[in-house]
């Protein structure tokens, strides 16, 4: 396989400077970037209105459907999302004309620069840095929403500064992060509630745990915000090959949405909801037309065709998704069944996953559903489990697994062993979005 030289950009220079200067990783609080966004004159305050988004599972995809909906009607979007895939620049997206694009690399390098020099060198983690630098690049480009994303939690995630959005969405809760947020879906669902502000609106999607939807509607009676709860007050299902939603407005025949995956209809609805609650009056065809050319790479996609597969089996078909916990997994493997209905082929999974996530819990979903896993080790990363390790865990599960040194291997070991009597193989690469990040980048199809 022939890989591309990574090119280090000016805003990934600056940001790794800042790497080497700040702590990895996550300290919550909210004292040190509410005193770093003074400094800069508080541009949080400055910003169009704002969807705030948070949630174990489905807030990028929300996001995803709210930017596609809203750009559909014409107007210009802000997106902040993390982690990034491939470039830091992934993570600001500034609205346009036409469409939103990523930030131009000076301009984002400027903005670090002038954060860093704002923030005099003290005490800080780089996750706090960037989100006031979303602040400052949103501030700074005129737009008609800002669709935020939260990165940890919610309380005490840096994106908690925000005092009033046009509306809180909380999505699928499930068990992540337990190291922070604690070890219940409870706990988790209270952290995660702690962006709501009284008599804010708020969506709530379709939540698993019946625990977890008990706390958040708690909560949001206790702040009196006006509720909008999945299966209670919108709702949305597949009928005759089309997605039905329905509130107490209005009932409306909508195709299914792009993204694979019949989770992918809630997180549609929510959508829907989140930007009718936040006061947008949304066309309908505004709203089919985002559900047909949304896009969220990296989440049940299938992989370009690029340099990785160049050499592979004809008709091999590799899908690519960054879940990493049970939740995501139970998900993930809903839709490769779906899959498997309407085509059925041989299912292989390619899998490397960081320490801190719920392997045991992931590779269950898959249970009698793959003929095999290769484990491998997540590029560029500390954190990593060992492949040696993660595929004892996945023979725990009750799947057969090995160990391979990386992706191309594991490509390489399933087309030469594939019956050539049966279709060929479908391939999901997965578990971390770090991994998904490095696949896409030697692949030479990075998101844009």
């Amino acid at each position: 396989m022939t890989t591309r030289e990574p090119v280090t950009s000016a805003a990934e220079r600056e940001i790794n400077a800042l790497l080497a200067l700040h702590p990895k990783g996550f300290d919550l609080s909210l004292g040190r970037i509410t005193r770093l966004l003074e400094r800069l004159g508080n541009p949080h305050h400055r910003l169009p209105p704002i969807i705030h988004i948070a949630g174990t599972n489905g807030k990028g995809s929300t996001s995803a459907f709210c930017r596609a909906i809203l750009e559909a009607q014409g107007l210009k979007v802000h997106v902040h999302t993390s982690p990034h895939l491939v470039n830091w620049h992934e993570r600001f997206r500034l609205g346009a004309e036409g469409g939103g694009r990523l930030a131009d690399d000076e301009v984002l390098a400027d903005a670090v620069r002038r954060v860093a020099v704002a923030n005099q060198g003290e005490m800080i983690t780089v996750f706090e840095i960037l989100t006031a630098v979303m602040f400052v690049l949103f501030s700074e480009h005129p737009a008609d929403a800002a669709i935020i994303e939260v990165g940890l939690g919610g309380r005490f995630d840096a994106t908690n500064v925000i005092e009033r959005p046009a509306v809180a969405v909380i999505m699928s809760i499930s068990l992540d992060h337990q190291a922070y947020l604690g070890d219940r879906v409870e706990l988790i669902a209270a952290e995660k509630a702690g962006i709501l502000k009284p008599a804010v609106p708020v969506v709530i999607g379709a939540q698993p745990e019946e625990a977890a939807r008990e706390v958040l509607t708690g909560i949001a009676a206790r702040l009196r915000c006006p509720l909008n709860l999945f299966g209670q007050d919108f709702f949305a299902h597949e009928e005759n090959g089309r997605l039905v939603y329905q509130d107490e407005e209005e009932l409306i025949d909508l195709p299914l949405p792009r993204l694979a995956g019949r989770h992918q209809q809630a997180n549609a609805a929510a959508a829907i909801r989140a930007l009718k609650a936040a006061g947008f009056v949304l066309d309908e065809q505004a709203i089919a037309a985002g559900l047909t050319n949304v896009t969220w790479p990296g989440r049940l996609e299938r992989l370009a065709p690029g340099l990785i597969a160049q050499d592979a089996m004809d008709g091999l078909e590799i899908w690519i998704d960054g879940g990493h916990n049970p939740g995501a997994g139970r998900v993930i493997a809903e839709a490769m069944a779906n899959l498997e209905e309407r085509d059925p082929r041989p299912l292989y999974l390619i899998t490397g996953m960081i320490n801190t996530k719920d392997p045991i819990g992931y590779f269950h979903a898959f249970a009698g559903m793959v003929r095999h896993v290769f484990t491998i080790p997540v590029p560029d990363s500390e954190a990593g489990l060992d492949p040696e390790v993660l595929a004892d865990i996945a023979d725990e599960a009750g799947l057969t697994a090995e160990a391979a040194d990386d992706v191309e291997t594991a490509i390489s070991a399933i087309c030469t062993t594939t019956n050539r009597l049966e279709p060929p193989p479908r391939i999901l690469i997965g578990g971390s979005l770090y991994l998904l990040g490095d696949v896409l980048r030697q692949n030479g199809t990075p998101p844009d």
